[in-house]
């Protein structure tokens, strides 16, 4: 909290995901697309086919172009949008990892000059010294990745530094080789697909033919490489990270399924559009093929990141920039007392630090849909037991009247009305919206700390009765502070589950 907030109209995490998973996908075709030159300039060169050498020059152009001035852009914007959205965070990252920084951005260098040398050495080097710039870029790309590995799978699992604070512990982390063995294969897998564009623009015939199908077999190798490895990935990640991501969210797993899915489409398409009908690749389905690429690329990026929350580094610091080791301070003295640049506003300076990170009253993980119709006290009483809702979000760590003002400061701007005029709902309809505004958020029917069998053949008198005692069944749980008729109208949806005890009766 010692830095000023960025308050921005988009959410964090969608500007974030949005600018990483783009500079990611051509960072890593960086370097796959450096060993496909050099491989394909090495074969060329003994076979002496000039037809194939124009080729990988033409291809360098687009190479040089797409991975030194875009790839170096967003890259530059990442650096940006991680010291605004998460300057804490950031400031981790830099001063344990500094000499690691330090070590990429010198391979970064050599990188940068090494690939404009090759670029304009085609016709001005001799094959030999031209080879070895090319050898001299993908090795050194290749270690910037050695490097990045260590640091971003650091935040997912930094295993041992949580303990020791060593260096070495955080790099070398549980996820590191699986991740650096699949990042490896996306980078060949990559190399293949975006080659493919270039290959697009050349006359129909052998040659374009003998192209299309070449890469068709490097975007198939590389998913060969990926296969394996994401499997070791997968069980290096610990079972309980795992198990509580299982139970409390369901986006992680749903993008890493979507991603399954774009794998066996890519694969599909290389065999059958590369592989079997090369001679017709046309432009607009090479364009199809770096598609499916990017939102495969995009899904495992989502599922990766989306694993450690609520954490930005896992188990060491909170989305929202708290580190686990001062909630006790801050629970005692306050969380006002931490942010340093105030605005006068003590429910909006709350907000903004504790929960603006991840979500926005109307626009990204909007919080008006969640409180329209409910009122001050209810909304308190969330805030107070945030950790035991689904979504795997941390606990409110200021005070109880912190909690209050934050309360204050949502409820100024929701809907007031009664959600039955909000949703025009009566009966058990109304009673299932009630539900979900002030009782699904912990419960879900049929998953997440389901409740159902408890609800189940109770008489008026015990649904009313446990409504009452609702917030004193447990200490994170708010009390009932809907109406009559909203009482009413959830009892009535209470019976329906009785009524053969489905959860299709209660409307899943």
């Amino acid at each position: 909290m010692g830095y000023p907030f960025w308050d921005t109209f988009i959410g964090y995490g969608i500007l974030m995901g949005t600018i990483a998973v783009v500079h990611v996908f051509v960072s890593h075709f960086a370097i796959g697309g450096g060993l496909y030159l050099v491989i394909t300039e090495t074969l060329a060169r003994r076979r002496n086919d000039t037809e194939r050498l124009h080729y990988l020059e033409r291809l360098s152009k687009f190479f040089v172009l797409l991975t030194l001035v875009f790839g170096a852009l967003t890259g530059v914007g990442i650096w940006v949008i991680i010291g605004l959205l998460n300057p804490a965070a950031t400031e981790v990252l830099i001063h344990h990892f500094v000499w690691g920084w330090a070590t990429e951005w010198t391979f970064f260098v050599i990188e940068i000059t090494a690939a404009m040398l090759y670029l304009y050495g085609w016709r001005r080097l001799d094959a030999r010294t031209h080879l070895a710039l090319g050898w001299i870029y993908f090795i050194v790309a290749w270690l910037s990745l050695v490097v990045i590995n260590g640091i971003v799978d650091f935040m997912l699992t930094p295993g041992d530094w949580l303990m020791t604070g060593n260096f070495w512990d955080g790099f070398f982390n549980p996820t590191y080789w699986p991740a650096l063995f699949f990042r490896t294969g996306v980078c060949i897998m990559l190399a293949g697909l975006y080659a493919m564009v270039v290959a697009a623009r050349y006359p129909t015939g052998a040659f374009k033919t003998s192209l299309v199908r070449y890469n068709a077999v490097w975007g198939l190798a590389g998913l060969a490489v990926m296969a394996p490895s994401f499997y070791w990935y997968w069980h290096a990640i610990p079972a309980e990270l795992m198990k509580t991501a299982r139970e409390m969210m369901t986006f992680p797993f749903q993008a890493v399924t979507f991603s399954y899915w774009l794998a066996g489409v890519i694969i599909v398409l290389l065999v059958v559009l590369g592989l079997l009908l090369a001679r017709r690749l046309s432009f607009g389905v090479s364009l199809l093929f770096l598609a499916a690429g990017l939102l495969y690329f995009g899904g495992f990026e989502w599922w990766r990141e989306s694993l450690r929350k609520p954490f930005v580094i896992y188990d060491y610091m909170f989305a929202n920039g708290v580190e686990m080791a001062k909630i006790d301070t801050y629970q005692n003295d306050g969380y006002l007392s931490a942010i340093e640049y105030r605005t006068g506003d003590d429910g909006a300076d709350l907000f903004r630090h504790a929960c603006r990170s991840c979500h926005t009253m109307n626009g990204y993980k909007a919080l008006k849909p969640h409180y329209d119709g409910t009122d001050e006290e209810f909304i308190a009483g969330t805030i107070l037991g945030l950790h035991v809702m689904k979504g795997n979000m941390p606990p409110f760590h200021g005070t109880e009247d912190e909690a209050r003002l934050v309360a204050a400061h949502i409820y100024r701007q929701i809907d007031h009305r009664p959600l039955s005029e909000i949703y025009d709902l009566q009966g058990a309809a109304l009673g299932r919206k009630v539900w979900d505004i002030r009782c699904g958020k912990c419960h879900v029917m049929g998953g997440y700390n389901d409740v159902t069998e408890s609800l189940v053949d109770l008489t008026d008198e015990d649904y009313n009765d446990l409504l009452d005692m609702a917030g004193e069944l447990a200490e994170e749980m708010p009390p009932f502070t809907g109406d009559q008729s909203e009482r009413e109208a959830l009892i009535e949806y209470f019976k329906t589950l009785s009524e053969g005890g489905s959860h299709a009766t209660a409307g899943l």
